[in-house]
């Protein structure tokens, strides 16, 4: 492990532990056992439903990939199945180190570079975040009243949800103008960048060559048109997926507890982006295997009696489960995959981290 990824693993501990004694200073009246009465009351064929979703979204995603790859290659959707549920399987067991795996295991199955698979890996987040930000724009500024909340905390929302799109409209133009010259954008920001260190100036030249690379598989409007509707489906089901798993919750009556504004059972799409985009959120503090920050945010914005206002033993319950079902539920899939392909989830891992390092190595 080199000191860049121990210092993050740090970061991230640290963070973590913050939050979790700040979750603990103010639940220290929490009650196990309305906990476990409540974990035990939900209904499993929902769960093994949103668990159905969630492997739909990977198929979706598998197709994606195809699209990128027509330009290239006649990919076929069967060969792109199988490192989607690799590849996520090896980031939820591994962390960040295994979000390369995919890139990696597709670049080797279809005799591509790797480089040019993490260009399209790095597109895909693009249409990924784009998708999510529709999602939520049109959640927060057209299902508002749906919330039932203050009128300052739907402010708040609207004010974050322009500013996300703000942000992916940023990312488009950007995109854009990298689609029509590269090789000018890179050299561009060289020059500039080189007077702060040319070793950074050279690897951000080369990423942006990769990424206009691709761009490139991207080739007519009606790829873009497909890119754009399966990624909206795709986030669409996993709010689907979310669905499922809180309306697997009874309703509840806690002695004393607070009243939900919204009770999990009664909760639709609208309700459930707003989970979604915390967790998103949560996701950027988390820990290899067993999570963190995911699970932290969205039961904090359950919990909170300014927006959902869940019982708290409830909230844990159900932030735990999305976990699970939208995050976990691929691991069985991608290690009895990962052994039918005769691969290692950990030496994919370190293969791809080398051909990493190799190219920066080549840039420098």
């Amino acid at each position: 492990m080199t000191r860049k990824r121990i210092l993050i693993l740090l970061i991230v501990l640290i963070a973590l532990g913050v939050l979790v004694y700040l979750q603990f200073r103010t639940w220290r009246t929490f009650d196990w056992n309305t906990f476990a009465r409540v974990t035990s009351d939900i209904n499993p064929y929902q769960i093994g439903a949103a668990v159905l979703i969630i492997y739909v979204t990977y198929l979706l995603r598998a197709f994606r990939w195809k699209v990128f790859l027509r330009p290239v290659c006649r990919a076929k959707l069967s060969r792109m199945i199988g490192p989607q549920f690799i590849g996520f399987a090896g980031l939820a067991l591994l962390g960040r180190p295994g979000e390369l795996i995919r890139p990696y295991l597709i670049a080797k199955k279809e005799d591509l570079t790797f480089s040019s698979q993490v260009a399209v890996w790095a597109v895909e987040r693009i249409f990924d975040i784009g998708a999510f930000a529709v999602l939520m724009a049109i959640d927060v500024f057209v299902f508002a009243k749906a919330f039932d909340m203050p009128p300052a905390v739907t402010g708040k929302m609207q004010i974050a949800g322009g500013v996300l799109l703000l942000l992916v409209a940023g990312m488009a133009y950007g995109a854009y103008m990298v689609r029509r010259n590269s090789d000018g954008v890179a050299t561009w920001l060289e020059q500039r960048l080189s007077h702060v260190s040319k070793k950074f100036a050279r690897n951000i030249c080369h990423k942006i060559r990769s990424f206009g690379e691709g761009l490139n598989t991207i080739h007519d409007r009606k790829a873009f048109i497909q890119l754009v509707v399966v990624s909206l489906a795709i986030w669409f089901l996993i709010a689907l997926a979310y669905r499922e798993v809180l309306h697997a919750y009874p309703l509840i009556q806690v002695a004393g507890e607070r009243v939900s504004r919204i009770p999990l059972h009664k909760m639709n799409i609208p309700h459930v982006l707003l989970l979604m985009g915390a967790s998103m959120v949560g996701s950027m503090l988390q820990l290899p295997a067993v999570g963190g920050g995911s699970q932290l945010a969205t039961i904090s914005v359950m919990s909170s009696p300014a927006i959902f206002n869940i019982p708290r033993e409830q909230a844990v319950s159900a932030g735990m489960l999305l976990w699970l079902v939208t995050f976990v539920a691929c691991i069985p899939v991608g290690l009895v995959l990962s052994h039918f392909e005769h691969v290692s989830l950990r030496k994919l891992t370190e293969e791809s981290q080398l051909e990493e390092e190799k190219e920066e190595t080549i840039e420098s």
